[in-house]
């Protein structure tokens, strides 16, 4: 087993679909808000447009081994893709499925549950629901049964034999240690055991939000941002809430939030992997409102940060040994491992450098 496995998240949007289409247009997939951003600040990096692999369709076997094999030759053990399920409804499964179905397609990968509502969020509609989470003891059971296939699946990421399964947001669930108990215990019916993570923002930090059943937490980056703002968005931050709206945007220096992350020991008293991301600007997502946006991120200050985080994580046992990357493709929050046309594939290179500065030690 490696030292460490360095896990990317992946978004496997980026083809149409008719609930797209219904909510934002015919045809319409993020490659819209991705191309068509603007610069919205002095030395603003907008847009990012795709190097290497271009405008890619998730749908096509060759975009997903692209990806694939990118993956692989700079370092990243594996994928942890994004799972969307509404009571049985699934939104954006197409490359996972064709990827599970594929035995081409050999990268490593786990699953994690995007289990928030949809909103209109990106165009000020934030009090419209679009599809809605609705949990059940009858829902916890069909989808643990749709999961089954993937969790048996020899590729599937593992810790002691454990399908390693996360969740986003816990505090969404009325009972989150009810549903985790109740996919173990159905997983032992089945032969094995289930290994469950949370990611851990802000909103949700601390050992109190775990449950007796969740096995460990994952950093959500950017994460712990409320400390961090503190010192660096005074003026925004006070605007905003005597306005009770946000009107100014949250615009940091890239730099600035890797130094500070750097000075924060990652020894907690509960199992959470550290994470970390290689540049962060949502406003394409958001236009004509406020964004979140971490300016002059570059491969050399992502590396500083990787190799810190490599050098001092320790794992927790043998296989509990991840590092996650927020993420390989979430070209609408300008966050992305994957080439641009400003650094090609430099943020790729940060990684093998420090990967292999260590494989040498």
């Amino acid at each position: 087993m490696l030292d460490k496995r360095v896990i990317a998240i992946h978004l496997p949007q980026f083809y149409p679909f008719p609930e797209n289409d219904e909510w934002w247009g015919k045809g319409f997939t993020e490659w819209r808000n991705v191309a068509s951003a603007k610069p919205r600040f002095k030395g603003h990096y907008q847009p990012h447009i795709p190097a290497d692999l271009g405008f890619y369709d998730l749908r096509l076997k060759e975009s997903r081994i692209a990806q694939q094999e990118l993956a692989k030759e700079y370092g990243i053990y594996g994928f942890c893709y994004y799972h969307y399920w509404f009571n049985g409804h699934l939104l954006m499964e197409k490359p996972v499925e064709a990827m599970l179905a594929d035995k081409d397609e050999t990268l490593p990968f786990m699953l994690c549950w995007a289990n928030e509502n949809w909103g209109r969020n990106w165009t000020k509609g934030k009090n419209e629901i679009l599809i809605q989470q609705k949990f059940s003891v009858e829902d916890d059971i069909n989808h643990f049964n749709y999961l089954l296939k993937f969790f048996k699946d020899p590729r599937y990421i593992r810790v002691n034999d454990k399908p390693v399964f996360g969740i986003h947001r816990t505090d969404r669930f009325p009972d989150p240690e009810k549903t985790i108990k109740l996919w173990k215990s159905l997983a032992k019916e089945n032969g094995f055991e289930l290994y469950v993570f949370r990611f851990e923002a802000q909103s949700t930090f601390g050992k109190k939000y775990l449950t007796p059943s969740m096995d460990a937490a994952v950093q959500f980056q950017p994460f712990a941002m409320k400390q961090f703002a503190r010192k660096h968005s005074v003026f925004p931050r006070i605007i905003n809430k005597l306005l009770k709206k946000e009107v100014f945007s949250y615009i940091y220096k890239y730099k600035d939030y890797v130094d500070y992350m750097c000075t924060k020991s990652l020894k907690e008293d509960y199992k959470l992997y550290p994470s970390l991301f290689p540049c962060w600007d949502n406003s394409s997502r958001r236009v004509n409102q406020a964004f979140l946006a971490f300016k002059n991120a570059s491969p050399q200050i992502f590396q500083k940060w990787f190799d810190y985080i490599y050098n001092n994580f320790v794992p927790f046992s043998k296989e509990e040994n991840f590092i996650f990357i927020n993420a390989w493709n979430e070209w609408a929050e300008g966050c992305h491992l994957e080439p641009d046309m400003k650094f090609g594939t430099g943020f790729l290179e940060a990684i093998k450098n420090v990967l292999t500065s260590n494989s040498n030690v």
